[in-house]
């Protein structure tokens, strides 16, 4: 029997949300979304859609940024959160995996895994039995635990990223472009990972990425952002059915694959946004 993720509890809602930049750059425009417990929300989109910036608004980050939500509401678990601070959202269970592969670089491997568990306070045992569990699921790391993490692989070094955010034993993660700038085989890898946490630990995730095609595969729903605006939003086996997201976001149309280069921007405007 199919698992209909639209009946499950929600955890993460994210209602009509307006954020401005430098209190005159508007970014995104009305963006709800929810994410249930246990499912893997992806959200998609091209660069500069506005993906990093939702996650972002949800784990309190934009004010680093000169950013602001300045409409709409945000709440887990049905607590408003838009004022808690990231060290208090990480408590509360939610954290973010920044894009880019972020790691202290000078720290080895196995330090900067530790790092992810600084707001816990349930003990060094339970300390030691997330990090064998991380393990468990990135075998690599234990190799290099006392490797420089500056000195590993981007591959190595998104794990690591991961890896932090799971020592602080999240109930859901908000993971950002987790493929950017890996080998196909490396990010299937990642995205398997993720699977499995998500199966087996009942982590939920929150995923924003440019690859669309590798995302709605191991989904469970997604949202299409444009322009700070969600354009389209089901369940991922339909998106990837759908002749709109066929040919501007996979490729692929009635006539075949087709290049980013050959879609008109203006019909997907027309028939998405009119």
């Amino acid at each position: 029997m199919l698992d209909d993720v639209q009946t499950r509890e929600t955890l993460l809602e994210v209602t009509n949300i307006e954020v401005i930049y430098n209190h005159v750059i508007l970014v995104l425009k009305g963006v709800s979304l929810s994410v249930p417990k246990g499912g893997i929300t992806a959200l998609l989109g091209g660069n500069g859609a506005g993906k990093t910036t939702t996650l972002k608004a949800i784990s309190n980050l934009l004010r680093a940024e000169r950013g602001e939500v300045t409409k709409g509401t945000i709440t887990y678990r049905g607590n408003p959160i838009a004022e808690l601070d990231p060290a208090t959202l990480v408590k509360t269970g939610v954290i973010q995996v920044m894009e880019g592969r972020h790691v202290f670089e000078h720290l080895t491997v196995e330090e900067n895994l530790m790092t992810g568990a600084y707001t816990r306070r349930d003990g060094g045992a339970a300390i030691r039995k997330s990090m064998d569990l991380v393990y468990e699921y990135f075998p690599r790391l234990r190799e290099r635990r006392k490797s420089q993490a500056g000195y590993t692989s981007g591959g190595e070094q998104q794990m690591v990223a991961i890896g932090r955010a799971l020592m602080s034993n999240p109930e859901t993660v908000l993971l950002d472009e987790p493929s950017m700038g890996l080998a196909p085989q490396l990010v299937e890898e990642i995205f398997t990972i993720v699977k499995d946490l998500n199966q087996r630990e009942g982590v939920s995730f929150l995923v924003a990425e440019q690859n669309t095609n590798v995302a709605l595969r191991y989904a469970d729903y997604g949202y299409i952002l444009e322009s700070g605006r969600v354009v389209m939003d089901g369940r991922a086996d339909d998106l990837r059915e759908n002749p709109d997201v066929k040919e501007f976001y996979l490729g692929v149309s009635e006539e075949g694959r087709k290049s980013f280069r050959d879609v008109r921007s203006y019909r997907r405007r027309k028939r998405w946004l009119a």
